[in-house]
């Protein structure tokens, strides 16, 4: 029996990839005819039946092709295309509209039926389903486009240039001593911080200052933490009975920190992910259980200005900045890893935490895949974060009121204490 219904199915396969060409073509002709729905009959150009019958005709043409001539698909793509454009310049002597969106989408629902029958109909429904959504959120994303700054189209132009552009170009190989560089890699991980970066900036300006400390100090952790901790810092000074609702802010952009280390390890070394994701996120909850607490407590005090709505959504140079502190402490780490072991290993990330813990975490994870020990790489990790943690807490300390940095360093202490113990328990 089983035999028999495959042999059918093989028989058939034509049939039934025409049948998802009519169907695709019916679900852009849905959204086309939804849109034009106020229309007389006979007035709108392509509803559902036009497109459905486009789609099928993509089909068959494609079956042509492969059957009687390859110039099939081409002639009949020319008469649809023609066609078409017949009926957009008739109409534009009743209706002053040069928008060619439909035209474009009847073409492509032809295009569509022609891959559905020779490529599969997993690809064609996937296109097709893309082009409806398009097609139906036109106001939408003309709305987004009109709220977008210059500077913003500036920066997701040049995040491509360097992730679509830039990296396919780099060597994948290891270079340098011990081969402990790997120019694509260390490259990739520039695009990964500034793609986190970009993706923090338009959390916050997407989000708007009404929505408080708590989605601010979330989404700005993301970015630049150390950044919202100095904000919030100064103005605790400048307005005191909001201290709590800062400090919270604080907290959650730092506890935000611990999330992005697991995506960092989840993408470059899953292996690692086990090991590190029981004190990470002990440490993360250490953090946000705290300042989930002071907001609740004092969230009718006020609003706080949003921190970071008008930086550059991409600093290049703190990327860059970035990849030169990774390939430093991968040179390091080779050289300290030969010279003292995993002690050297401790060494390298407690001071690494200082300044940044990005670019340690980043390191540290490549390494464990080849080079160290992933025990290692777990405690190195953990040792970055919270020495980099306790300097937001002094940064609190030093520009912030007392009632401030009370409340900020004592859940850091908490988070340190609790994610050492539970990595060297595991």
């Amino acid at each position: 029996m089983e035999e028999v219904t495959r042999h059918f199915l093989d028989a058939n396969q034509p049939l039934f990839r025409l049948v998802v060409a009519l169907l695709l073509g019916a679900l852009i002709g849905i959204e086309r005819g939804w849109v034009a729905r106020e229309q007389q009959a006979g007035e709108r150009i392509a509803g559902i039946r036009t497109h459905a019958l486009v789609g099928l005709l993509g089909g068959i043409a494609a079956l042509l092709s492969t059957t009687l001539s390859a110039r099939a698909f081409p002639l009949i793509f020319l008469a649809v295309a023609g066609i078409a454009l017949v009926a957009w310049r008739a109409r534009l002597t009743e209706r002053q509209d040069y928008s060619i969106t439909g035209l474009v989408g009847l073409l492509l629902t032809f295009c569509f039926g022609a891959v559905a029958v020779e490529i599969g109909p997993a690809l064609a429904t996937t296109c097709a389903v893309a082009t409806a959504l398009i097609l139906d959120n036109k106001r939408e994303i003309h709305g987004l486009l009109a709220k977008l700054q210059a500077h913003e189209l500036d920066a997701g132009l040049k995040l491509l240039v360097i992730s679509a552009v830039m990296l396919p170009l780099l060597p994948d190989q290891a270079m340098g001593p011990g081969g402990s560089l790997n120019p694509y890699e260390i490259w990739w991980m520039v695009v990964l911080i500034a793609s986190v970066s970009f993706v923090g900036y338009f959390a916050i300006r997407m989000g708007g200052a009404e929505k408080g400390i708590l989605f601010t100090g979330l989404f700005a952790g993301l970015s630049s933490s150390t950044a919202l901790t100095l904000h919030f810092a100064r103005q605790s000074r400048l307005t005191p009975g909001l201290s709590p609702m800062l400090a919270a802010g604080i907290l959650i952009a730092c506890g935000t920190m611990f999330p992005r280390i697991l995506l960092y390890a989840a993408v470059i070394s899953p292996g690692l992910l086990p090991a590190l994701l029981v004190p990470v996120a002990l440490m993360g909850a250490t953090l946000y259980l705290p300042a989930l607490w002071l907001w609740r407590r004092h969230r009718g005090d006020g609003a706080v200005q949003q921190p970071g709505s008008g930086q550059n959504p991409l600093d290049l140079r703190m990327a860059l900045f970035f990849g030169a502190l990774l390939a430093v402490i991968m040179l390091l780490g080779e050289w300290l890893r030969d010279a003292l072991g995993d002690a050297g290993i401790y060494l390298l990330a407690t001071t690494s935490g200082i300044a940044d813990v990005d670019a340690i975490t980043l390191s540290l994870t490549r390494m464990s895949l080849d080079a160290i020990n992933p025990d290692t790489a777990v405690i190195g990790i953990i040792l970055a974060a919270a020495t980099n943690n306790l300097v937001k807490a002094g940064l609190a300390g030093a520009f912030g009121t007392r009632r401030t940095a009370g409340r900020v360093i004592m859940p850091m202490l908490a988070s340190l204490t609790i994610g050492l113990a539970t990595a060297w328990q595991l």
